[in-house]
């Protein structure tokens, strides 16, 4: 896909999701809402370029394409006539370990899926990507 507007994505460690807690500023998307790592799409880099770059901004993590088990297309949640990348992905304890928090958002957690696709404080959309893309990847692993 070469017409997207931005990449996301659920990465899981042991039956957790990373997860971090949006700015709650005036006139910010979604403030003090639970988020996923992605953002937006800088010239013209693929889908995995624009996950990659902004993981290591928010997160300090290089991930590579080895990280990522799902990957789909979806309606921008800001501007619904484009299209958004969603990534299903793992990382280890020891990157969850690694992780040096960017300047963006308030803080971050790994959240029990349950916990993620649940919780009433989440970005919306970001659940329901997060439970397909999650449910075709284990089952892409099993076939």
């Amino acid at each position: 896909m070469t017409d997207f507007v931005g990449a996301k994505a659920a990465l899981v460690c042991g039956g957790a999701v990373l997860a971090y807690l949006r700015d709650d500023r005036p006139g910010l998307r979604w403030p003090g809402h639970w988020d996923l790592p992605g953002g937006g799409r800088e010239g013209a880099e693929s889908a995995e370029q624009c996950l990659f770059r902004e993981v290591s901004e928010e997160f300090g993590l290089r991930l590579t394409p080895a990280h990522l088990t799902w990957r789909g297309a979806f309606p921008a949640l800001h501007d619904p006539g484009r299209q958004a990348v969603f990534f299903a992905g793992r990382i280890s304890p020891e990157e969850v370990a690694a992780i040096r928090f960017g300047n963006e958002g308030q803080g971050w957690r790994m959240l029990p899926l349950a916990d993620w696709l649940a919780h009433p404080r989440a970005v919306p959309g970001l659940q329901e990507r997060s439970a397909i893309a999650l449910s075709q990847a284990r089952n892409a692993s099993r076939g």
